[in-house]
C-alpha cells in the first residue's frame, strides 16, 4: 500500500495514536510518524518500543512540517493543545482529532487554526479498556467505523484523503453532522459508560457489606460492567463535561425505561418484561450481524495481543 501522508505527527500517545502508529507502519500508509506526549515517562516509553520514528519533548516541535496532525488528548484539552500547535502548522496541513465529542471540541479547536490548514474532526469507533504507549495493536480499527464530521467549508479533497487513510488502516468510514453525532454516540456510547459507571459504584458499596461476595462471584453481566468501568477516568470526565445535553437527555429516557420495567417486575408483569427483553434482544442480534461485535468474550475488540 502507498503513502498516504508524508509525515503524520501524533499528540498524545494513548491507545487510540497507539494503534493508529501501528497501523500506519504495518500498511506503509506514512512517510515518516512523529510523536509526542505531555508526559515525559509517556514519551520515554515511546522511545524504548520505538513507536514511533521519532518522538518529540514539545509538541510544536513535533507538528512541524507534517503533512496530517492526529489530536489524541483528552477532549478538555484539545483547545489548549490547538493554541499551542497552531503557530507551527505547516500550510495545506490536515487536522484531525480522535475525541468522542464532536461539536465541543470543533468549538475549542477551530478558533485557534490559522488559514490554509484543513479541520476535519474525527472519532474512531473503536476501542479498549486498556490506555497507554504499550496498549495499541495495528488491528483495533479492522472493521470498526471511523467517523469524520466535515466543517461546512472543509475541502473536498482532504477529507477525501483523511478518509482513504481510515479505510487503509482497516476501519469503515462515514460523514456526520457533529451535533447529530454528539447525540448518536450519547445513546450508544456515554450514557452505557455512566450507567457502567454506576452500577459498578453501587457495587462497590454493597461488597463492603458483604465480605467482597460481589466481586468474588462476578456473573458475566457485572464482569462486562467493569470492563467498561476500567476506562480512562479523565477522558470519560471530559466527555460527559463537553457533551452533557446529549447525554443527560439519554439519561432520561433510560430512567423512563426503567421505571416501566420496575413497574412490570413489582406488578409480576411477566408478558411485559418478555416482550421487553425479546425486542432488545433483537437489536443485539442486530449489532452482531452487522459486524460490529462477536460472541466471543472479548467483544472481538482485541483481535491480536497488546506489544508488551
Amino acid at each position: 500500500m502507498s503513502v498516504i501522508y508524508d509525515r503524520v505527527a501524533l499528540i498524545g500517545l494513548g491507545l487510540i495514536a497507539g494503534s493508529m502508529a501501528h497501523a500506519m507502519r504495518d500498511g506503509g500508509l506514512a512517510g515518516e510518524i512523529v510523536g509526542y506526549a505531555r508526559s515525559a515517562e509517556t514519551r520515554d516509553i515511546a522511545r524504548e518500543i520505538g513507536l514511533c520514528d521519532r518522538v518529540e519533548d514539545s509538541a510544536a516541535a513535533a507538528v512541524r512540517d507534517a503533512d496530517l496532525v492526529v489530536l489524541a488528548v483528552p477532549v478538555g484539552a484539545m483547545g489548549d493543545v490547538a493554541a499551542e500547535i497552531a503557530p507551527h502548522l505547516k500550510p495545506g496541513a490536515t487536522i484531525t482529532d480522535v475525541g468522542s465529542v464532536k461539536q465541543s471540541v470543533i468549538d475549542a479547536v477551530d478558533p485557534h487554526l490559522p488559514a490554509g490548514v484543513h479541520f476535519i474532526p474525527g472519532h474512531p469507533l473503536a476501542g479498549t479498556e486498556h490506555s497507554g504507549p504499550r496498549s495499541g495493536f495495528a488491528t483495533l480499527f479492522r472493521n470498526r467505523w471511523w467517523l469524520l464530521t466535515p466543517l461546512p467549508d472543509s475541502d473536498p479533497d482532504a477529507v477525501a484523503r483523511l478518509s482513504d487513510l481510515v479505510r487503509a488502516m482497516g476501519a469503515k468510514t462515514d460523514n456526520m453532522e457533529a451535533g447529530h453525532h454528539d447525540l448518536v454516540l450519547a445513546v450508544t456510547s456515554h450514557a452505557p459508560h455512566l450507567i457502567a459507571y454506576t452500577m459498578v459504584g453501587v457495587a462497590d458499596h454493597l461488597r463492603r457489606v458483604t465480605d467482597e461476595e460481589v466481586i468474588q462471584y462476578s456473573a458475566a453481566g457485572f464482569r462486562d460492567f467493569t470492563r467498561i468501568a476500567a476506562s480512562d477516568p479523565t477522558m470519560w470526565r471530559d466527555v460527559f463535561l463537553h457533551n452533557r445535553e446529549a447525554t443527560l437527555d439519554i439519561l432520561g429516557r433510560f430512567t423512563e425505561e426503567l421505571f416501566v420495567l420496575q413497574r412490570a417486575i413489582r406488578m409480576g408483569d411477566g408478558q411485559q418484561l418478555f416482550d421487553y427483553f425479546s425486542r432488545t434482544r433483537a437489536i443485539r442480534r442486530g449489532i452482531i450481524e452487522a459486524g460490529q461485535d462477536t460472541e466471543a468474550p472479548d467483544f472481538g475488540r482485541v483481535a491480536t495481543t497488546p506489544k508488551a
